[in-house]
């Protein structure tokens, strides 16, 4: 089944915001989408959702971000640099796994194997009008 939204910044937010008061840990929720579609403006809503004390960015160049909320790790993995699905065998899913964290992971399919079954999927891309998203939930 596919749920599919259109979405203007604010609700993006609003929605990312819900969805990390719902989370509980472990879940790793996977956000596919085109660059610049707002994936890491979903994981910065799902992280204040979540109640992380600070701002989420990309991990583009550091592959991997740590954040606290409350109790609960949060981790930010941004696999787009990966070159090849096997790279990711070093980014520590198994440890966040073990955690018991929120593990938040942009471009999963990039990590092929190696990546944690996704609890949920998310794709973003572009809508008809410059500031819509189409957000859709893949199950």
């Amino acid at each position: 089944m596919r749920r599919t939204m259109r979405l203007r910044a604010n609700d993006l937010n609003r929605f990312g915001e819900e969805l990390g008061r719902d989370l509980a840990a472990p879940a790793v929720i996977g956000l596919s989408g085109e660059l610049g579609s707002g994936k890491t403006t979903l994981v910065q809503a799902i992280c204040r959702g979540l109640g992380a004390r600070v701002l989420a960015t990309s991990p583009t160049y550091a592959l991997v971000h740590h954040y606290e909320a409350g109790a609960t790790p949060v981790y930010h993995v941004d696999c787009y640099r990966l070159k090849a699905a096997d790279e990711a065998r070093d980014l520590g899913f198994e440890d966040m796994i073990r955690e018991r964290a929120i593990v938040l992971v942009e471009w999963p399919e990039r990590a092929g194997a190696w990546a944690p079954p996704l609890d949920r999927h998310f794709r973003l891309s572009y809508g008809d009008e410059a500031d819509i998203r189409v957000l859709e939930e893949v199950r």
